[in-house]
């Protein structure tokens, strides 16, 4: 059973940046697909990056070039460095993993059966 523990949300001001965390436990980390998700009061939680077991990512058109997703196999932890942050980009901040080998990483929130309890981004 795969467990996940996000941190690293917080407060900051529209074009700063942020870096997330999510720890994993359970299984053996380099062998999950990996991504990024974010809900925002009112709105569906929507998927921001994925990465496979390959390291090959995938972003929203609305973070490209601003986010960046990455792993660290040996210390089963997943980043999500944020930068040039915007209002827009307020919302609660999941972790999600799938044990599913998955050629290409998916953004698409039916393919992780295990979910972190989330961090808070606000961008003022």
């Amino acid at each position: 059973h795969v467990q996940l523990v996000e941190s690293g949300g917080g407060s900051v001001q529209a074009g700063g940046s942020l870096k997330l965390s999510c720890a994993a436990s359970g299984y053996t980390f380099s062998g999950l697909c990996m991504g990024w998700f974010r809900q925002a009061p009112g709105k569906e939680r929507e998927g921001v990056a994925a990465i496979n077991a390959g390291g090959s990512t995938i972003y929203a058109d609305s973070v490209k070039g601003r986010f960046t997703i990455s792993r660290d196999n040996a210390e089963n932890t997943l980043y999500l460095q944020m930068s040039s942050l915007k209002p827009e980009d307020t919302a609660m901040y999941y972790c999600a993993a799938t044990s599913v080998i998955l050629a290409t990483p998916s953004v698409y929130r039916g393919n992780y059966p295990y979910w972190g309890q989330g961090t808070q981004v606000t961008v003022s």
